[in-house]
């Protein structure tokens, strides 16, 4: 299944493919203030339909995550990075067109530990 998502003021615009059955809910310094809500994907499912060039990038602790967002708008739509050596994308399910929030199984990770 394709989803497209952007940021508020539709500056970043995305696509990813596949069935989003739950969303990672972490308690984290950052995802907790953003109240993200994430879907990890490989990131050969996801595209940017927007230049690369309008993507502001914040990261933080040990880097391995690169949290993009809009520089006009603020809002935060995914992330890249790597996981055990597979290139992905975290996708920030709010910023999904066509997704009923209620309707996602959140899994809670506990972020603060790590």
């Amino acid at each position: 299944m394709s989803h497209t998502g952007s940021c508020h003021c539709g500056q970043i615009k995305f696509e990813v493919q596949g069935t989003l059955e739950t969303a990672m809910e972490c308690n984290c310094s950052h995802c907790s203030r953003k109240g993200y809500l994430l879907w990890f994907v490989p990131r050969t499912d996801f595209t940017l339909r927007s230049a690369a060039e309008s993507l502001g990038t914040y990261t933080f602790n040990k880097h391995a995550i690169q949290h993009h967002f809009c520089p006009t708008c603020g809002c935060a739509p995914f992330g890249t990075g790597a996981s055990k050596g597979v290139d992905m994308a975290a996708v920030n399910v709010r910023c999904l067109e066509d997704v009923d929030l209620d309707s996602v199984k959140r899994k809670f990770i506990d972020g603060r530990s790590y």
